[in-house]
Protein backbone atom coordinates (compact mmCIF):
# COMPACT_ATOMS: atom_id res chain seq x y z
CA UNK A 1 0.00 0.00 0.00
CA UNK A 2 1.26 3.45 -0.88
CA UNK A 3 0.12 6.51 1.04
CA UNK A 4 0.85 10.04 -0.07
CA UNK A 5 -0.45 13.29 1.36
CA UNK A 6 -0.79 16.48 -0.63
CA UNK A 7 -1.49 19.43 1.67
CA UNK A 8 -1.77 23.04 0.58
CA UNK A 9 -0.66 25.36 3.40
CA UNK A 10 -2.92 28.30 4.21
CA UNK A 11 -1.60 31.79 3.56
CA UNK A 12 -2.38 34.95 5.46
CA UNK A 13 -4.58 36.12 2.61
CA UNK A 14 -6.56 32.87 2.71
CA UNK A 15 -7.31 33.44 6.38
CA UNK A 16 -9.06 36.66 5.36
CA UNK A 17 -10.96 35.17 2.45
CA UNK A 18 -14.25 34.47 4.22
CA UNK A 19 -16.19 31.74 6.03
CA UNK A 20 -14.89 28.87 3.90
CA UNK A 21 -11.26 29.61 4.71
CA UNK A 22 -12.00 29.43 8.44
CA UNK A 23 -13.30 25.86 8.15
CA UNK A 24 -11.27 22.73 8.73
CA UNK A 25 -9.03 21.19 6.09
CA UNK A 26 -10.95 19.19 3.51
CA UNK A 27 -9.75 15.58 3.57
CA UNK A 28 -10.20 13.44 0.46
CA UNK A 29 -9.58 9.69 0.45
CA UNK A 30 -8.04 8.67 -2.89
CA UNK A 31 -8.57 4.90 -3.04
CA UNK A 32 -7.47 3.70 -6.46
CA UNK A 33 -5.49 1.01 -8.29
CA UNK A 34 -1.77 1.78 -8.32
CA UNK A 35 -0.29 -1.69 -8.83
CA UNK A 36 -0.94 -4.69 -11.07
CA UNK A 37 -2.37 -4.82 -14.62
CA UNK A 38 -4.97 -2.12 -13.90
CA UNK A 39 -2.52 0.37 -12.39
CA UNK A 40 -2.48 2.65 -15.43
CA UNK A 41 -6.15 3.48 -14.93
CA UNK A 42 -5.78 4.40 -11.27
CA UNK A 43 -2.61 6.39 -11.89
CA UNK A 44 -4.37 8.43 -14.56
CA UNK A 45 -7.36 9.13 -12.29
CA UNK A 46 -5.00 10.19 -9.49
CA UNK A 47 -2.93 12.38 -11.81
CA UNK A 48 -5.99 14.03 -13.34
CA UNK A 49 -7.40 14.80 -9.90
CA UNK A 50 -4.06 16.17 -8.72
CA UNK A 51 -3.79 18.42 -11.78
CA UNK A 52 -7.23 19.91 -11.12
CA UNK A 53 -6.25 20.53 -7.50
CA UNK A 54 -3.09 22.27 -8.73
CA UNK A 55 -5.10 24.38 -11.17
CA UNK A 56 -7.39 25.37 -8.29
CA UNK A 57 -4.48 26.55 -6.17
CA UNK A 58 -4.41 23.55 -3.84
CA UNK A 59 -7.94 24.24 -2.59
CA UNK A 60 -11.31 22.66 -3.26
CA UNK A 61 -14.28 24.85 -2.51
CA UNK A 62 -11.93 27.38 -0.94
CA UNK A 63 -10.67 24.90 1.65
CA UNK A 64 -7.10 23.74 2.07
CA UNK A 65 -7.22 20.19 0.75
CA UNK A 66 -5.43 17.06 1.90
CA UNK A 67 -5.51 13.98 -0.31
CA UNK A 68 -4.83 10.68 1.45
CA UNK A 69 -3.80 8.17 -1.21
CA UNK A 70 -3.90 4.37 -1.04
CA UNK A 71 -3.56 1.44 -3.44
CA UNK A 72 -6.57 -0.91 -3.49
CA UNK A 73 -4.54 -3.47 -5.51
CA UNK A 74 -7.76 -4.18 -7.46
CA UNK A 75 -8.92 -6.37 -4.55
CA UNK A 76 -12.33 -5.90 -2.87
CA UNK A 77 -11.09 -6.94 0.59
CA UNK A 78 -8.19 -4.47 0.40
CA UNK A 79 -10.53 -1.71 -0.78
CA UNK A 80 -12.93 -2.35 2.11
CA UNK A 81 -10.07 -2.34 4.61
CA UNK A 82 -8.81 0.97 3.25
CA UNK A 83 -12.32 2.41 3.37
CA UNK A 84 -12.66 1.48 7.04
CA UNK A 85 -9.26 2.98 7.80
CA UNK A 86 -10.01 6.22 6.03
CA UNK A 87 -13.41 6.60 7.66
CA UNK A 88 -12.38 5.64 11.20
CA UNK A 89 -8.75 6.75 11.47
CA UNK A 90 -8.18 9.35 8.78
CA UNK A 91 -11.72 10.78 9.07
CA UNK A 92 -11.94 11.79 5.43
CA UNK A 93 -14.90 13.89 4.32
CA UNK A 94 -15.32 12.01 1.06
CA UNK A 95 -13.76 9.23 -1.00
CA UNK A 96 -12.90 9.14 -4.71
CA UNK A 97 -10.53 7.37 -7.11
CA UNK A 98 -12.17 3.95 -7.49
CA UNK A 99 -11.80 2.30 -10.90
CA UNK A 100 -13.62 -1.03 -10.55
CA UNK A 101 -17.35 -1.59 -10.03
CA UNK A 102 -16.95 -4.65 -7.82
CA UNK A 103 -14.77 -2.60 -5.46
CA UNK A 104 -17.28 0.25 -5.43
CA UNK A 105 -20.10 -2.14 -4.50
CA UNK A 106 -18.00 -3.65 -1.70
CA UNK A 107 -17.08 -0.23 -0.28
CA UNK A 108 -20.50 1.41 -0.45
CA UNK A 109 -22.07 -0.06 2.73
CA UNK A 110 -19.22 1.27 4.89
CA UNK A 111 -19.35 4.71 3.32
CA UNK A 112 -23.14 4.96 3.50
CA UNK A 113 -23.20 3.88 7.14
CA UNK A 114 -20.59 6.52 7.94
CA UNK A 115 -22.45 9.13 5.85
CA UNK A 116 -19.25 9.69 3.87
CA UNK A 117 -19.74 10.84 0.28
CA UNK A 118 -18.38 8.60 -2.48
CA UNK A 119 -17.56 10.64 -5.61
CA UNK A 120 -16.81 8.02 -8.24
CA UNK A 121 -14.59 9.13 -11.13
CA UNK A 122 -15.17 5.86 -12.97
CA UNK A 123 -17.00 2.89 -11.40
CA UNK A 124 -20.69 3.16 -12.31
CA UNK A 125 -22.45 -0.14 -11.58
CA UNK A 126 -26.09 -0.59 -12.53
CA UNK A 127 -26.96 -1.59 -8.96
CA UNK A 128 -26.11 1.87 -7.64
CA UNK A 129 -27.98 3.52 -10.52
CA UNK A 130 -31.28 1.73 -9.94
CA UNK A 131 -33.05 0.26 -6.93
CA UNK A 132 -29.88 0.40 -4.78
CA UNK A 133 -29.14 4.06 -5.56
CA UNK A 134 -27.63 5.80 -2.57
CA UNK A 135 -27.78 9.41 -1.33
CA UNK A 136 -24.04 9.30 -0.58
CA UNK A 137 -22.96 8.07 -4.03
CA UNK A 138 -22.32 10.36 -7.01
CA UNK A 139 -20.76 9.25 -10.29
CA UNK A 140 -19.12 12.03 -12.33
CA UNK A 141 -18.27 9.85 -15.36
CA UNK A 142 -21.12 7.65 -16.61
CA UNK A 143 -23.26 4.65 -15.70
CA UNK A 144 -21.47 1.56 -17.01
CA UNK A 145 -24.08 0.70 -19.66
CA UNK A 146 -24.35 4.10 -21.34
CA UNK A 147 -20.99 4.18 -23.12
CA UNK A 148 -21.66 0.68 -24.47
CA UNK A 149 -25.17 1.65 -25.53
CA UNK A 150 -23.70 4.25 -27.87
CA UNK A 151 -21.63 1.66 -29.77
CA UNK A 152 -24.66 -0.63 -29.90
CA UNK A 153 -26.59 2.19 -31.52
CA UNK A 154 -23.78 2.93 -33.99
CA UNK A 155 -23.32 -0.73 -34.96
CA UNK A 156 -27.08 -1.07 -35.43
CA UNK A 157 -27.15 2.00 -37.68
CA UNK A 158 -24.23 0.61 -39.73
CA UNK A 159 -26.20 -2.55 -40.48
CA UNK A 160 -24.08 -5.22 -38.80
CA UNK A 161 -26.12 -8.40 -38.28
CA UNK A 162 -23.87 -10.87 -36.46
CA UNK A 163 -21.70 -9.35 -33.72
CA UNK A 164 -19.45 -11.33 -31.38
CA UNK A 165 -19.44 -10.02 -27.78
CA UNK A 166 -16.69 -10.36 -25.14
CA UNK A 167 -16.13 -8.90 -21.66
CA UNK A 168 -14.61 -9.86 -18.28
CA UNK A 169 -16.89 -11.65 -15.83
CA UNK A 170 -17.57 -8.95 -13.23
CA UNK A 171 -20.34 -6.35 -12.75
CA UNK A 172 -19.01 -3.81 -15.26
CA UNK A 173 -18.48 -6.56 -17.86
CA UNK A 174 -22.07 -7.71 -17.56
CA UNK A 175 -23.33 -4.12 -17.66
CA UNK A 176 -21.20 -3.58 -20.78
CA UNK A 177 -22.81 -6.25 -22.87
CA UNK A 178 -26.28 -5.52 -21.47
CA UNK A 179 -25.86 -1.90 -22.54
CA UNK A 180 -24.63 -2.82 -26.02
CA UNK A 181 -27.55 -5.22 -26.58
CA UNK A 182 -30.06 -2.61 -25.42
CA UNK A 183 -29.51 -0.74 -28.71
CA UNK A 184 -28.07 -3.41 -30.99
CA UNK A 185 -30.95 -5.52 -32.33
CA UNK A 186 -29.03 -8.00 -34.48
CA UNK A 187 -27.91 -11.50 -33.57
CA UNK A 188 -25.06 -12.27 -31.18
CA UNK A 189 -22.59 -14.58 -32.93
CA UNK A 190 -21.28 -15.36 -29.45
CA UNK A 191 -21.32 -13.90 -25.95
CA UNK A 192 -18.25 -14.74 -23.89
CA UNK A 193 -17.31 -13.71 -20.34
CA UNK A 194 -13.65 -14.23 -19.47
CA UNK A 195 -11.81 -14.14 -16.16
CA UNK A 196 -11.00 -10.74 -14.66
CA UNK A 197 -7.28 -10.14 -15.18
CA UNK A 198 -6.97 -12.73 -17.96
CA UNK A 199 -4.12 -11.94 -20.34
CA UNK A 200 -4.09 -14.87 -22.80
CA UNK A 201 -6.99 -14.97 -25.28
CA UNK A 202 -5.73 -17.62 -27.73
CA UNK A 203 -8.57 -20.06 -27.02
CA UNK A 204 -11.23 -17.34 -27.13
CA UNK A 205 -9.89 -15.94 -30.41
CA UNK A 206 -10.01 -19.39 -31.96
CA UNK A 207 -13.67 -19.66 -30.94
CA UNK A 208 -14.32 -16.18 -32.29
CA UNK A 209 -12.82 -17.06 -35.69
CA UNK A 210 -14.96 -20.21 -35.88
CA UNK A 211 -18.12 -18.17 -35.23
CA UNK A 212 -17.41 -16.04 -38.35
CA UNK A 213 -18.99 -12.78 -37.07
CA UNK A 214 -19.29 -9.65 -39.19
CA UNK A 215 -18.06 -7.49 -36.27
CA UNK A 216 -16.67 -7.84 -32.74
CA UNK A 217 -17.50 -5.79 -29.65
CA UNK A 218 -15.23 -6.03 -26.60
CA UNK A 219 -14.87 -4.39 -23.22
CA UNK A 220 -11.40 -4.98 -21.74
CA UNK A 221 -9.91 -2.23 -19.57
CA UNK A 222 -6.25 -1.91 -18.60
CA UNK A 223 -3.85 -4.79 -19.12
CA UNK A 224 -6.65 -7.05 -20.33
CA UNK A 225 -7.31 -4.69 -23.23
CA UNK A 226 -3.65 -4.32 -24.12
CA UNK A 227 -3.23 -8.07 -24.51
CA UNK A 228 -6.53 -8.64 -26.29
CA UNK A 229 -5.94 -5.93 -28.91
CA UNK A 230 -2.40 -7.12 -29.67
CA UNK A 231 -3.51 -10.75 -29.89
CA UNK A 232 -6.49 -9.80 -32.09
CA UNK A 233 -4.05 -8.21 -34.52
CA UNK A 234 -1.57 -11.10 -34.29
CA UNK A 235 -4.38 -13.56 -35.04
CA UNK A 236 -4.93 -11.84 -38.39
CA UNK A 237 -8.38 -10.54 -37.45
CA UNK A 238 -7.56 -6.83 -37.71
CA UNK A 239 -8.66 -5.68 -41.14
CA UNK A 240 -10.86 -8.75 -41.59
CA UNK A 241 -13.49 -8.32 -38.85
CA UNK A 242 -14.20 -4.76 -37.62
CA UNK A 243 -13.48 -4.31 -33.93
CA UNK A 244 -15.53 -1.95 -31.75
CA UNK A 245 -15.42 -1.06 -28.08
CA UNK A 246 -16.09 1.57 -25.43
CA UNK A 247 -13.72 4.49 -25.04
CA UNK A 248 -12.21 3.15 -21.85
CA UNK A 249 -10.97 0.06 -23.75
CA UNK A 250 -9.46 2.14 -26.56
CA UNK A 251 -7.87 5.08 -24.84
CA UNK A 252 -4.58 6.83 -24.25
CA UNK A 253 -3.58 4.65 -21.28
CA UNK A 254 -3.04 1.64 -23.59
CA UNK A 255 -1.92 3.17 -26.89
CA UNK A 256 1.73 3.24 -25.91
CA UNK A 257 1.59 -0.54 -25.47
CA UNK A 258 -0.64 -1.53 -28.41
CA UNK A 259 0.51 1.03 -30.96
CA UNK A 260 -0.95 0.69 -34.44
CA UNK A 261 -2.88 -2.47 -33.55
CA UNK A 262 -5.71 -0.19 -32.35
CA UNK A 263 -5.83 2.09 -35.42
CA UNK A 264 -9.24 2.42 -37.03
CA UNK A 265 -11.24 1.15 -34.07
CA UNK A 266 -14.44 3.12 -33.48
CA UNK A 267 -15.28 3.65 -29.80
CA UNK A 268 -17.65 5.71 -27.68
CA UNK A 269 -17.01 8.20 -24.90
CA UNK A 270 -18.35 11.29 -23.18
CA UNK A 271 -14.97 12.97 -23.74
CA UNK A 272 -12.14 13.18 -26.27
CA UNK A 273 -8.75 14.91 -26.05
CA UNK A 274 -9.58 17.05 -29.10
CA UNK A 275 -12.78 18.53 -27.63
CA UNK A 276 -12.75 22.24 -28.34
CA UNK A 277 -13.59 23.98 -25.08
CA UNK A 278 -11.34 26.13 -22.86
CA UNK A 279 -11.41 23.82 -19.82
CA UNK A 280 -10.45 20.78 -21.87
CA UNK A 281 -7.71 22.67 -23.69
CA UNK A 282 -6.22 23.78 -20.36
CA UNK A 283 -6.50 20.24 -18.97
CA UNK A 284 -4.91 18.52 -21.98
CA UNK A 285 -2.08 21.07 -22.26
CA UNK A 286 -1.43 20.99 -18.51
CA UNK A 287 -1.46 17.20 -18.31
CA UNK A 288 0.88 16.82 -21.29
CA UNK A 289 3.29 19.43 -19.89
CA UNK A 290 3.34 17.80 -16.46
CA UNK A 291 3.47 14.11 -17.44
CA UNK A 292 4.86 14.19 -20.99
CA UNK A 293 1.94 12.15 -22.28
CA UNK A 294 -1.57 12.79 -23.52
CA UNK A 295 -4.31 12.31 -20.90
CA UNK A 296 -6.69 9.38 -21.02
CA UNK A 297 -10.43 9.27 -20.44
CA UNK A 298 -9.62 8.17 -16.87
CA UNK A 299 -7.47 11.23 -16.29
CA UNK A 300 -10.25 13.48 -17.60
CA UNK A 301 -12.68 11.88 -15.15
CA UNK A 302 -10.30 12.39 -12.24
CA UNK A 303 -10.02 16.05 -13.24
CA UNK A 304 -13.81 16.45 -13.41
CA UNK A 305 -14.23 14.71 -10.03
CA UNK A 306 -12.14 17.44 -8.43
CA UNK A 307 -14.12 20.16 -10.24
CA UNK A 308 -17.43 18.71 -8.97
CA UNK A 309 -16.13 18.52 -5.39
CA UNK A 310 -14.87 22.10 -5.69
CA UNK A 311 -18.26 23.36 -6.88
CA UNK A 312 -20.24 21.55 -4.18
CA UNK A 313 -17.99 22.54 -1.27
CA UNK A 314 -17.96 26.13 -2.49
CA UNK A 315 -21.77 26.15 -2.68
CA UNK A 316 -22.06 25.25 1.03
CA UNK A 317 -19.45 27.80 2.07
CA UNK A 318 -17.06 25.08 3.19
CA UNK A 319 -19.56 23.63 5.70
CA UNK A 320 -19.04 19.97 4.76
CA UNK A 321 -20.55 18.84 8.08
CA UNK A 322 -24.07 19.64 6.83
CA UNK A 323 -24.64 16.45 4.83
CA UNK A 324 -28.07 17.40 3.49
CA UNK A 325 -26.88 20.74 2.12
CA UNK A 326 -23.74 19.17 0.70
CA UNK A 327 -25.77 16.46 -1.02
CA UNK A 328 -28.05 19.10 -2.54
CA UNK A 329 -24.98 21.03 -3.66
CA UNK A 330 -23.54 17.98 -5.39
CA UNK A 331 -26.85 17.31 -7.11
CA UNK A 332 -27.10 20.90 -8.35
CA UNK A 333 -23.41 21.29 -9.22
CA UNK A 334 -22.84 23.24 -12.41
CA UNK A 335 -19.26 23.01 -13.64
CA UNK A 336 -17.33 23.91 -16.75
CA UNK A 337 -16.34 20.30 -17.43
CA UNK A 338 -13.67 18.99 -19.78
CA UNK A 339 -16.52 17.23 -21.64
CA UNK A 340 -18.80 20.25 -21.83
CA UNK A 341 -22.06 20.56 -19.89
CA UNK A 342 -23.76 17.78 -17.95
CA UNK A 343 -26.24 17.49 -15.10
CA UNK A 344 -26.90 14.87 -12.43
CA UNK A 345 -30.03 12.75 -12.79
CA UNK A 346 -32.20 11.74 -9.81
CA UNK A 347 -29.90 8.71 -9.25
CA UNK A 348 -26.76 10.91 -9.11
CA UNK A 349 -25.44 9.74 -12.49
CA UNK A 350 -24.73 12.14 -15.38
CA UNK A 351 -27.11 13.15 -18.13
CA UNK A 352 -24.75 14.01 -20.99
CA UNK A 353 -23.77 13.64 -24.64
CA UNK A 354 -22.04 10.46 -25.79
CA UNK A 355 -19.73 10.69 -28.80
CA UNK A 356 -18.19 8.38 -31.38
CA UNK A 357 -14.39 8.45 -31.65
CA UNK A 358 -11.87 6.78 -33.96
CA UNK A 359 -8.34 5.68 -33.08
CA UNK A 360 -5.97 7.56 -35.41
CA UNK A 361 -2.32 8.51 -35.72
CA UNK A 362 -1.91 12.22 -35.06
CA UNK A 363 0.24 14.65 -37.04
CA UNK A 364 3.00 14.08 -34.48
CA UNK A 365 2.84 10.31 -35.03
CA UNK A 366 1.19 9.63 -31.65
CA UNK A 367 -1.74 7.21 -31.62
CA UNK A 368 -4.80 8.92 -30.13
CA UNK A 369 -8.56 9.42 -30.57
CA UNK A 370 -10.46 11.98 -32.61
CA UNK A 371 -14.15 12.85 -32.49
CA UNK A 372 -16.12 11.64 -35.50
CA UNK A 373 -19.73 12.16 -34.42
CA UNK A 374 -22.38 12.43 -31.71
CA UNK A 375 -24.39 9.29 -30.95
CA UNK A 376 -26.59 10.51 -28.08
CA UNK A 377 -27.52 13.97 -26.82
CA UNK A 378 -28.44 14.49 -23.14
CA UNK A 379 -28.45 10.73 -22.62
CA UNK A 380 -29.66 9.28 -19.31
CA UNK A 381 -29.05 5.74 -18.10
CA UNK A 382 -31.69 3.02 -18.19
CA UNK A 383 -31.83 2.48 -14.43
CA UNK A 384 -32.75 5.94 -13.13
CA UNK A 385 -36.45 5.06 -13.29
CA UNK A 386 -35.88 2.40 -10.62
CA UNK A 387 -34.18 4.80 -8.21
CA UNK A 388 -36.40 6.07 -5.42
CA UNK A 389 -34.49 9.32 -4.91
CA UNK A 390 -35.99 12.51 -6.30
Amino acid sequence: MTTRTLLAAASALALLAGPASAAETLKIGMITTLSGPGAGLGIDIRDGFALALEHLGGKLGGLDTQVVEADDQQKPDVAVGLTNRMVERDRVHMVTGVVWSNLALAMMPTLANAQTFFISPNAGPSQLAGSQCNPYFFNVAWQNDTIHEAVGQHVQEQGFKKVYLMAPNYPAGKDALAGFKRYYKGAAAGEVYTQVGQLDYAAELAQLKAAAPDAVYVFYPGGMGINFIKQYDQAGLKGQVPLFGPGFSFDQDIFGAVGESALGVKNSAQWSPDMDNPVNQKFVAGFKAKHNRLPSMYASQGYDAALVIDAAVKAVGGNVADKDKLRAAFKAAKIASVRGSFTFNNNHYPVQNVYLREVVKGADGVVTNKLVGTVFKDHADAYAKDCGMK
